[in-house]
């Protein structure tokens, strides 16, 4: 009980919560199941989980509180506030279900899902929005049809192979193949800024009736500066799609004395050079000259040879430069996902 003769404000201004009687009796089991329910709702975890387990128990523990407002307290507006935060609560648990509704694709977006995006926990409805931006609409290609000639198409798209075999050549020389579920132009893509233009260095032509998606560069550069989450996402799988384009190059490299180089050395095609050019030299000279190999396939190639000094050198020294030239631009941090 407050104080006699003081206002409710007067009592919080001067006098503070002064109670003079207590009540001997408690208030009902109703009452304490309804904090009980309260206490559990309040321990969830994050996540639509954790959305879904709060807002069920905190609407069960307000309508056992607006149940207990009228049969108890017998006070009008508890109940009623009560029963209104528990529909505010119903209303909210709506909305998360709503937003856990299943979402369906297509069998080549859900096959692209699996193989792609499912194993780095990219959440569905960030694949949604990924799908949207390039309408749900998926491409073909006839075997032996080109999907891009060097020098003449425009970098206007990016492309991620579904099915079938990609050749990619340059200068009628084969370079290596393009398998699903890798993009078919992700080094023409991250050559250009978003204001740039440009065209194919390379020739792309389809060896298998093939299936791929194609998001438009302008509509996919406004997706990213949209949702970073993306943004990041698509940097982490172009990059590792460069890379396994680079890799796939390695095995056609090797030195004079047979040892397969790496293709990320700066100086690999200075000390190349001189082999391809005498190599050249000698069919001119002799048409059926065939270059051999010179190290047997029986043995190592890293027992049979090795590098002379000049070419240590000149690795050595092209290694450091590269290093002084490109250290300022290397990232601070790695994106994360």
């Amino acid at each position: 009980m407050l104080r006699a003769n003081s206002s409710f404000l007067q009592t919080i201004l001067f006098d503070g919560f002064d109670c003079q009687v207590l009540q001997n009796g408690s208030e009902g089991a109703i009452f304490h199941l309804a904090n009980v329910i309260f206490t559990l709702g309040y321990m969830s975890g994050s996540g639509f989980c954790g959305l879904v387990y709060i807002f069920s128990l905190l609407a069960i523990g307000f309508f056992i509180q607006s149940l207990w407002g009228w049969v108890d307290a017998c006070g009008l507006d508890l109940f009623l506030w009560s029963l209104f935060l528990s529909l505010i609560c119903l209303l909210q648990l709506a909305h998360v279900g709503y937003r856990l509704r299943k979402v369906t694709f297509e069998e080549d977006f859900t096959s692209l899902y699996k193989n792609m995006f499912r194993p780095l926990e990219v959440p569905l409805h960030v694949y949604k929005e990924i799908v949207s931006c390039c309408d749900a609409e998926v491409m073909s290609l006839a075997g032996d049809q080109n999907y891009a000639v060097e020098g003449k198409t425009a970098i206007d798209r990016l492309s991620l192979l579904l099915s079938g075999r990609v050749r990619v050549s340059h200068d009628q020389q084969f370079l290596h193949y393009i398998f699903p579920y890798q993009f078919l132009d992700s080094p023409e893509w991250e050559s250009l800024r978003p204001n740039e233009e440009g065209s194919f260095q390379v020739t792309l032509t389809a060896e298998t009736d093939c299936c791929y998606v194609t998001w438009k560069r302008r509509k996919l550069y406004l997706l990213l500066a949209k949702h970073h989450y993306i943004a990041r996402l698509f940097t982490v799988l172009l990059g590792n799609d460069i890379a396994d384009k680079l890799y796939s190059l390695i095995d056609k490299l090797y030195c004079r004395g047979g040892v397969r180089y790496d293709i990320r050395l700066p100086s690999l095609y200075h000390v190349l050079a001189p082999s391809v050019e005498s190599e050249k030299e000698k069919i001119a000279e002799n048409p059926h000259h065939f270059p051999q190999s010179p190290f047997n396939p029986q043995e190592s190639p890293l027992k049979k040879s090795s590098l002379d000094h000049s070419e240590l050198i000149g690795i050595n020294n092209s290694w450091s430069s590269a290093r002084k030239k490109y250290a300022p631009l290397a990232p601070t941090q790695t994106p994360e996902l």
